[in-house]
């Protein structure tokens, strides 16, 4: 089976989102930040996937490698139809750093439909800021959907980024089709799950 490709409708929405699905290091006094399990993702047609926890960054436009590709590791899930999703979680060297990370990350990620214009100006779609989440030390949801006038497709995605002390995490969610109401409110569930189990 091929993996999903949640912006594929245009080549750099699929390359920017970084959906095709891969020193400051982590303390080793403490225990790793937890990930997200396959359960705890938003409802989808098909079950969830989790794949292993992995070193690094994963391959995503929108955030690129605004985080130490040292201090971090990622997690992809999927499912059989259309739609995917991953965490990537970074631990800084003290909570001012995962503090100025947290804010780069939001500017990335708010900035990247903008940035995907620049590199396809057919492409035609929205930007949006859900809003923040009270927890730990807080957290932030986007949303970004694209279509292709050429394909006639659309495509969503929702990110988000959150930090519990030194931890930062990011997740990201897309699918082929619009964003529902229902769908922001699950993700916005699943992100407060994800920033509550790091630590």
């Amino acid at each position: 089976m091929t993996q999903p490709k949640m912006l594929r409708s245009a080549a750099v929405t699929t390359a920017a989102l970084g959906f095709t699905f891969t020193a400051l290091s982590w303390a080793s006094a403490a225990p790793a930040p937890a990930f997200l399990s396959a359960s705890q993702l938003p409802p989808a047609p098909t079950p969830w996937t989790a794949g292993p926890v992995a070193p690094g960054l994963p391959d995503d436009f929108c955030t690129g490698a605004t985080a130490p590709r040292a201090a971090s590791k990622h997690k992809l899930f999927h499912t059989e139809l259309d739609t995917g999703a991953r965490q990537t979680n970074t631990v800084a060297a003290s909570e001012a750093k995962a503090k100025q990370l947290v804010t780069n990350l939001r500017k990335q990620i708010a900035n990247c439909f903008d940035r995907m214009r620049a590199q396809n100006p057919d492409l035609v779609g929205t930007s949006v800021y859900h809003g923040a989440l009270s927890v730990e030390e807080g957290a932030y949801v986007y949303g970004i959907d694209t279509e292709d006038p050429v394909g006639g497709t659309n495509d969503a995605a929702l990110y988000s980024v959150g930090r519990d002390g030194r931890t930062v995490t990011v997740v990201a969610w897309g699918q082929l089709g619009d964003v529902s109401a229902a769908a922001v409110t699950a993700f916005r569930t699943t992100t407060v799950t994800a920033v509550t189990k790091l630590h």
